[in-house]
């Protein structure tokens, strides 16, 4: 049976303009893979969220993984039967209300721009940590400082541009990239975690598998949230659906990720947990997986984890301009953004216009991020604040699943569990998660100050993106009175003769 979409414009807008099929199922693994950026995540999110649950890090790896599983389902089916270079900003318009769905699109734009400014520093942090195993402390009179803001941007940005520029040159060139660079991260990640796992000093306990022993209600919360944070990036498969040969390899890719992560994550969060104490991995932030690599080797062997770690940082940055440049394509052709971000390439059949304004802006919010002096307090605000607005997507995506597919509940009962209840599910402990800690951070401060330990800071972060969606779908509704918001039709999804169009 063919499930028809909710809330269809009667009368479709026209097509929008096309973009280039070259990629395969491996090809989408690379870019999901590179935007996920285990090494990343598991060299610095790690120690991040071993500070708020202690030492329950594959607990909580686990714990996150269902919910998040329920997501990639929701995902994979709505991209069977609608695949959109927009994904979540065309579902969820065209399944609950345009208003969600510009929603999703916005604040997942917002998300990956943040993110972007953060790995900048990150990538910028991993070259100085770098030069200083090389023996380079100073240029000039400058003390060289990897935990420094300022410095870490500064250089985070030279390759910002780069990757940028080679982003523009085609979906294809990057993929290739991404995919030598994740072969080399991966060999050191499984080398080194699998080394810690059998000498490390420190004894395996089956504890570390309990979530009921995290400290509190409000640390499996916000344990939880920055653990989804660590798995986002698996979409970005269902970002270039409209370049891959077939719309189901995006499905395929999406997935496939997902479970490399999770196997990824448990082997690094046990390595870490078998080598350092509480206080070594909650203490050492950003510069977390370079004394992971110290204990287990002297150098040069000890600096092929920086090494990894500057990869994945590079990685996930080309991989993050990849998807968001593909969303606002999505957005500007149903005219709820400028036309600028719809404009392609004649030469490399990509928005490239759009991938260098992205990169700008990016590059812009990493400069405003200078406010926060420390590099651990800046990536504290940013995680938090992306895995507020990740899970709100996230779990919108997955109710536009169960609202699509509820007929399935009477067709076929099994379908129904896996196209309607997990999605439902997914989407109400994301969204609980979500509004627990949101109450928490605004109980824990009575003002408001620019610092990651600030309740109210933490807070504000997330509800100014928000906000920033409902002023931005204003503007797109009533001033550039887009045809999206008569029904959250996308313009593709009502032109399939464009996904089938060779190149």
């Amino acid at each position: 049976m063919t499930h028809q979409p909710l809330g269809a414009a009667t009368e479709p807008p026209p097509p929008g303009p096309a973009l280039r099929r070259s990629l395969g199922v491996l090809d989408g693994v690379a870019i999901a893979a590179s935007s996920t950026a285990a090494t990343t995540s598991i060299g610095i999110g790690l120690g991040v969220t071993a500070g708020v649950v202690g030492l329950h890090l594959p607990a909580i790896m686990l714990l996150a993984f269902l919910p998040v599983l329920g997501i990639a389902g929701a995902y994979s089916r709505l991209n069977r039967v609608e695949p959109n270079a927009g994904n979540g900003y065309v579902w969820v318009g065209r399944s609950l209300t345009p208003w969600l769905g510009f929603m999703v699109g916005w604040v997942n734009v917002v998300a990956v721009v943040a993110f972007l400014a953060y790995t900048t520093a990150v990538t910028g942090s991993a070259l100085i940590q770098l030069a200083g195993d090389a023996g380079l402390h100073r240029v000039g009179g400058l003390a060289l400082d990897p935990g420094s803001t300022a410095q870490t941007t500064a250089l985070g940005i030279v390759v910002l541009v780069a990757v940028t520029l080679t982003a523009v040159t085609g979906i294809r060139t990057a993929a290739r990239l991404q995919a030598g660079l994740l072969v080399f991260e991966y060999v050191v990640l499984l080398g080194f975690c699998g080394y810690g796992i059998v000498t490390g000093p420190h004894p395996f306990r089956l504890s570390w598998f309990d979530p009921f022993a995290i400290p509190s209600a409000q640390a499996l919360a916000q344990g939880l949230l920055l653990s989804v944070f660590c798995y986002w990036g698996f979409e970005a498969a269902f970002s270039v659906n409209e370049e891959v040969r077939d719309p189901r390899d995006a499905s395929r890719a999406g997935i496939t990720t997902l479970v490399t992560m999770l196997g990824l994550f448990l082997l690094g969060s046990i390595a870490f947990q078998r080598v350092l104490s509480e206080e070594e991995l909650a203490g050492h932030g950003a510069q977390g997986l370079a004394f992971f690599g110290e204990r287990l080797a002297s150098q040069p062997l000890a600096a092929l984890p920086l090494v990894a770690l500057m990869f994945s940082a590079v990685a996930s940055l080309q991989a993050g301009v990849i998807p968001t440049a593909r969303a606002m394509f999505a957005m500007s052709r149903d005219r709820t953004l400028g036309p600028v971000w719809s404009k392609v390439s004649p030469r490399y059949g990509t928005p490239a216009t759009g991938t260098l304004l992205v990169g700008a802006l990016a590059t812009a919010v990493a400069a405003l991020a200078l406010v926060i002096p420390r590099l651990s307090d800046m990536i504290m605000a940013t995680v938090n604040a992306v895995g507020i607005v990740v899970a709100l997507s996230y779990a919108l995506t997955a109710l536009a699943a169960a609202v699509r597919f509820r007929s399935l509940l009477r067709e076929d009962w099994r379908q129904g569990v896996r196209a309607v209840v997990l999605p439902a599910l997914s989407a109400a402990a994301l969204l609980s998660l979500g509004g627990y800690l949101g109450w928490s951070f605004y109980r824990s401060a009575d003002h408001l100050e620019l610092s990651a330990d600030n309740g109210w800071f933490l807070l504000v972060t997330p509800l100014a993106m928000i906000t920033s969606g409902l002023v931005a779908a204003a503007w797109a509704k009533w001033v550039r009175r887009s045809p999206y918001f008569r029904g959250g039709a996308g313009t593709d999804a009502d032109a399939p003769q464009l996904l089938a169009t060779p190149h």
